[in-house]
């Protein structure tokens, strides 16, 4: 989400100054690449990217592609095989091993739901949602380009009929959260990117102290929305945490007012009062949060699951797996960066379904695949 943001943001400015703009998207992967189906880069008139379709190397033949759809005011499907390191033609040299297939569509603003448009529907709400894109690999074929946006309960925003026609398998990839590329059955030998966008990470931290600082901005950097929390006035303050989203002084029963909690909520306990951590646990418990991090040695966990017995509050196996304490990935970390560092790798993980182990260790491929469907 964060590089549709910011592309979005590119986009409002580029229309500010009159500018023509072309999007750039990864719509197929045939082997390995850099770059997954669904990677975007948005190219102004005078060649202002933002965004990436691969590690840089395509991004100078793609701007000159971009360029040339931007002055035909045409899509355009280009094809770049990056499994040939001697291909002279393009000179990339990629040594990726894949085929990649980006389509370039120019941003009319006159086209009621053009493709920025589409992407600007994900801001309206924090929900998941499908977008899908329509492209042909055949030569001199009509690319007709990102079509559709989908959410749940929300009007179906579409400028094509014949991706109304995909409306069962959008559905799905909403149901099951994968993207999938679908091959359609017509005389353009259409296929459809049908991508699966979740919302951005919602972290929630209690706690202001100085080794939040560099919590917050990681996780700015990701593009991930900050909330924190605080008993003490003079620590959450704009002042020292600029790059967050929502501050708040507020005592710890209260804490959870005004927040919002989905399945791409992540809380981290960190104020360092042992009593306000307890209390904001209490209230988490009986929330369906289902990442709750603590700062902190096991000991300071199980004392905490002691006072809550205490209080007559039995901890359930399904709530202490939702705890993580000690929180964070074990890389050896020692300073407040070094911790900060530890936190967002595991929370990365944890949200992608994945160990945080090596990928020296991994035998398959490191990104997931996109599903091909016939």
């Amino acid at each position: 989400m964060k590089e549709i943001n910011e592309i979005l943001k590119a986009y409002s400015k580029a229309q500010e100054a009159g500018k023509k703009t072309a999007l750039a998207t990864v719509v197929k992967v045939e082997g390995s690449s850099y770059r997954q189906p669904g990677a975007r880069m948005l190219v102004t008139e005078d060649g202002e990217l933002t965004g990436a379709i691969s590690g840089g190397c395509l991004e100078g033949d793609a701007l000159r592609k971009a360029l040339l759809s931007i002055h035909q005011k045409q899509n355009k499907l280009i094809t770049y095989n990056t499994s040939n390191e001697d291909d002279i033609e393009l000179g990339l040299q990629l040594g990726c091993n894949g085929i990649v297939h980006i389509l370039f569509e120019y941003i009319d603003d006159q086209v009621p739901n053009n493709p920025i448009q589409l992407l600007k529907q994900l801001e309206l709400e924090r929900k998941e949602a499908v977008i899908v894109t329509v492209f042909s690999l055949k030569r001199n074929a009509l690319q007709i380009g990102t079509t559709l946006f989908f959410r749940k309960d929300s009007p179906i925003l579409n400028h094509n009929n014949e991706a109304l026609s995909l409306i069962e398998d959008v559905k799905d990839v909403l149901k099951t959260k994968t993207s999938v590329v679908k091959k359609l059955q017509n005389e353009n030998d259409n296929e459809a990117l049908i991508e699966y966008i979740n919302p951005p990470i919602s972290l929630v931290i209690a706690g202001a102290g100085n080794d939040v600082q560099p919590l917050v901005k990681m996780a700015s950097i990701l593009g991930w929305k900050i909330t924190i929390g605080e008993g003490r006035a003079t620590h959450a303050t704009e002042k020292r945490f600029p790059k967050a989203d929502y501050l708040k002084t507020v005592k710890a029963e209260d804490f959870l007012e005004d927040i919002k909690i989905d399945d791409q909520t992540y809380f981290v306990l960190m104020t360092h009062n042992y009593k306000y951590d307890l209390a904001v646990l209490k209230l988490l418990l009986e929330t369906n949060c289902q990442y709750i991090g603590i700062l902190g040695p096991k000991t300071k966990l199980n004392r905490m699951l002691d006072d809550l017995q205490n209080e007559g509050i039995n901890v359930s196996e399904e709530q202490l797996e939702r705890i993580y304490s000690p929180i964070g990935l074990d890389i050896g970390a020692e300073t407040s960066e070094e911790i900060a560092l530890s936190i967002v790798s595991e929370i990365k993980a944890f949200s992608t379904g994945k160990t945080g182990t090596s990928l020296k260790y991994k035998t398959g491929k490191i990104h997931d695949e996109i599903q091909y469907e016939r």
